[in-house]
């Protein structure tokens, strides 16, 4: 085997060929990448004769497609030396289509192709997708075009720029409200779509979830009576959890009615009816209480980079000056590789749309503190959630649950093929992380001290 087991996810064997280096950040020119958006303006202006007071016009209309441009041209440059390179697609793809066969019989595919045609169902790989796609580079390249260009400039910038309630209730809905028994067939009973946190390898996908729920309660210190608010609730596993185990006064906010019906029926079977409340509305329209505890697990990501301060800033308010903010949210890497930025593309076209906020974690902790917030302790757990999302895989590949989905869902059940074989290994060779972040208020009279369990754990 070209890669070894650690517990039930696999790590790479330093004797497979791995092209990270030839693709990573350090080789592209800034310098000339600088060069370019500074000069192109000025050549449009003296070309076309127009005055030079239009200068900076210029230079904002043309910033973003001279950014996006340069990076395909470059990436071209970079992994065109790759395309023929040892390519074994015979041993891992089979081609329905007698176009994409003659193209790329000889030749490493580009991704975006693959999980289009995977999707259309004119490829298929030849033995289980996560066992073909550890193996990726042996028949794909990760080659920016034209079709990653259009999106990032017409999809991708204007939902950035935008975020509103309605942009957002249409992604959100459409994504979650799905059908239950979608999420259900790789999430399990527990219904939890965050990362969980391994104890042992061994441990199955409800243990890891039921660790992760027990691991917040105790980081932001939950005990009876507790005012506690989940942002972002999904359904609701953290809010009923929190009232059943540490007595809370829970409330869970998501605007998805299938995950709100959800969650009301396991509080009435849990029999904490009376302590929990689910609300079915948009973060913004949080109604003003205060709160001893904030959680927002895996919510943040789709408030959006232009919305990210604002939305500290309220969290801010509706905590209690002697409180405790606990946020876990995904993140990219800064040291990026040109993988990253075709996975995050096919994410935000295909899973998590308008998830903009996905940042490292120096710009999480910068934003937190300018909302005025001290961050008391961060911790990443990216290899957790390699862990966990190959348990959801695990589910979710089941032949009878692939049929099931496939004759109900259709197309978008080939795309979760990819989405969760793919984010197994994205978040163990740490292309995209996970991190939980716990601060209060920065304030002079705020106790510190209570954190020494924290820290001692």
């Amino acid at each position: 085997m070209a890669h070894a087991q650690n517990g039930d996810v696999k790590t790479i064997d330093r004797n497979l060929p791995d092209f990270s280096d030839q693709l990573a950040w350090k080789r592209v020119s800034y310098g000339a990448l600088l060069t370019i958006i500074l000069g192109v303006p000025g050549v449009v202006i003296g070309v076309l004769g127009l005055p030079w007071w239009m200068y900076p016009l210029c230079f904002i209309a043309l910033l973003l497609p001279l950014f996006g441009s340069f990076l395909v041209v470059y990436n071209r440059l970079c992994v065109w030396e790759l395309g023929t390179e040892g390519s074994r697609v015979a041993q891992y793809l089979t081609f329905h289509d007698e176009a994409l066969a003659k193209t790329y019989s000889n030749r490493k595919i580009p991704m975006h192709v693959l999980y289009e045609a995977y999707g259309d169902g004119k490829i298929d790989f030849n033995m289980d997708p996560l066992q073909a796609m550890e193996h990726r580079k042996e028949f794909a390249t990760f080659e920016l075009s034209m079709y990653h260009l259009k999106f990032f400039l017409f999809n991708f910038m204007p939902e950035l720029l935008s975020h509103s309630k309605t942009q957002d209730c249409e992604q959100v809905r459409d994504h979650y409200d799905r059908g239950n028994d979608f999420y259900e067939a790789f999430l399990g009973p527990l219904m939890i779509y965050t990362s969980g946190i391994v104890l042992d390898p061994s441990e199955t996908l409800e243990e890891l979830q039921r660790n992760k729920l027990g691991i917040v309660c105790d980081k932001v210190q939950m005990k009876a009576g507790d005012r506690h608010l989940d942002i972002g609730c999904g359904w609701g596993t953290l809010v009923n959890y929190a009232a059943e185990h540490c007595g809370s006064n829970s409330t869970g906010v998501t605007i998805s009615s299938n995950q709100i019906e959800w969650a009301n029926r396991v509080a009435q079977l849990k029999g904490v009816n009376s302590r929990v409340n689910f609300l079915c509305l948009d973060y913004r329209d949080i109604p003003y209480t205060k709160y001893d505890k904030i959680t927002c697990l895996e919510m943040a990501e789709h408030v959006g980079i232009r919305h990210f301060q604002a939305f500290l800033r309220q969290v801010s308010d509706l905590l209690e000056d002697d409180g405790i903010f606990f946020l876990q949210i995904a993140g990219l890497r800064r040291a990026w590789q040109w993988e990253d930025f075709i996975w995050g593309i096919f994410m935000a076209k295909y899973i998590f749309p308008g998830a903009d906020a996905s940042c490292p974690l120096g710009w999480l902790t910068t934003q937190l503190e300018q909302a005025g917030f001290e961050v008391q302790a961060t911790e990443k757990v990216g290899v957790h959630y390699s862990h966990t999302i190959h348990r959801w895989y695990q589910n979710w590949i089941q032949p009878a649950n692939q049929k099931r989905m496939f004759d109900k869902y259709g197309r978008i059940v080939r795309i979760w093929n990819i989405f969760l074989s793919w984010s197994t290994i994205i978040a163990r060779q740490g292309n995209s992380t996970c991190t939980q972040i716990v601060c209060h208020k920065n304030l002079n009279n705020y106790n510190r001290s209570r954190f020494f369990k924290l820290k001692n754990k």
